[in-house]
């Protein structure tokens, strides 16, 4: 069975069935996929709001593709445009990956608008 290590929850380890989708997964084990109101202002898993975005540091290969509505929403979406930024290859919107083997990974990426990162890549991504 695949195993979701969350890194900034206490280093917490959830074991699931091949297959699951990870904002599920990650509520069903009480972790935290919200912070703030957006536990209560979110697009309840549909993919449209990006605030399910988690780092994936270790498995992205273990994770579904990259859905359409994920694309969309790292580049047009503002807040979701500022989140990736600095972590293009390792960004995900748990509501829209399924879980196919062991993946590490972090809730809750904080904006990166101020460091070195932001003003050194171009955007989009890849020009």
């Amino acid at each position: 069975m695949p195993k979701i290590v969350v890194l900034n929850e206490q280093k917490k380890e959830i074991e699931i069935p091949a297959g699951t989708n990870l904002r599920q997964a990650l509520r069903d084990a009480d972790v935290p996929v919200y912070a703030g109101i957006d536990k209560y202002l979110n697009c309840r898993g549909l993919g449209l709001c990006g605030t399910c975005a988690v780092l994936v540091k270790k498995g992205m290969d273990n994770l579904g593709k990259k859905t359409i509505f994920e694309k969309v929403n790292f580049t047009l979406h503002p807040l979701g445009a500022f989140k990736v930024i600095g972590h293009e290859d390792e960004m995900r919107l748990s509501c829209q990956c399924s879980v196919q083997g062991d993946v590490e990974i972090e809730v809750h990426p904080s904006f990166n608008i101020s460091g070195e990162t932001f003003w050194s890549r171009s955007y989009p991504p890849g020009k």
